[in-house]
């Protein structure tokens, strides 16, 4: 039998670890906030992926792709919003500031020439931009991928001719929460973030219907 002396320090051991891992159940069950990234700006000098040679731009205009947003690049975060991250224009181009990104209602959808489910929704964005671009932004991100060749060829291939921004050093991981491909972000137009879907949207309708839900924006087509 377990001393006495011994068995209660052994007992006090027990409940202490008891709470310890009801603690991190509670946390694993919580949604913990996001939490504020520092500034950050793609320095091709030093990333390892060079997303804008005059191959790449080339390959950019043969297949059409709009230029990248102007954002406002002394903007502050504002809460609940973007993160103060400057990413580089796949294929060449002016810098974007996400959380300069105000004004227009967004919608931000990260993919990768890799993610297969990527290839499935990437043509309603298209529509999405043919038919709303009035309305609204719809703004893609090549999200941690080495090969922007193989990610321009992607969006020449599905006919993708909305702006299209990169992250090779996945930068936006932290901030944006991002799990898996795809994801889409919804942002309003005062740059906060509405609704975030770690999803494959499958069809028009039930991306219409997200846009008017979230951001107010009435899609006819």
């Amino acid at each position: 039998m377990m001393p006495v002396r011994r068995r209660g320090a052994y007992l006090r051991l027990c409940i202490a670890s008891a709470f310890v891992l009801l603690g991190l159940t509670a946390s694993a069950c919580t949604a913990p906030e996001p939490s504020e990234a520092d500034p950050y700006t793609f320095d091709a000098a030093k990333s390892a992926v060079d997303v804008d040679t005059p191959a790449l731009r080339q390959q950019k205009q043969s297949a059409d792709i709009a230029a990248c947003p102007r954002s406002k690049t002394e903007a502050t975060p504002v809460d609940g919003g973007l993160p103060d991250l400057t990413l580089p224009c796949l294929g060449g181009g002016r810098d974007v500031h996400l959380a300069g990104l105000r004004g227009t209602p967004v919608v931000l959808n990260l993919w990768a020439q890799y993610c297969g489910p990527c290839r499935e929704e990437a043509p309603l964005f298209q529509r999405l931009h043919e038919e709303a671009a009035d309305d609204l932004l719809v703004l893609g991100l090549d999200w941690q991928d080495t090969n922007p060749g193989k990610a321009l060829a992607f969006a020449d291939e599905l006919g993708l001719t909305y702006p299209q921004t990169a992250d090779p050093e996945a930068a936006t991981r932290a901030p944006l929460r991002v799990s898996a491909l795809p994801m889409t972000v919804l942002i309003d137009s005062d740059g906060v973030i509405v609704d975030a879907e770690t999803r494959v949207i499958t069809t028009y309708d039930d991306l219409t219907q997200l846009v008017q839900r979230e951001l107010g924006v009435q899609v006819s087509g």
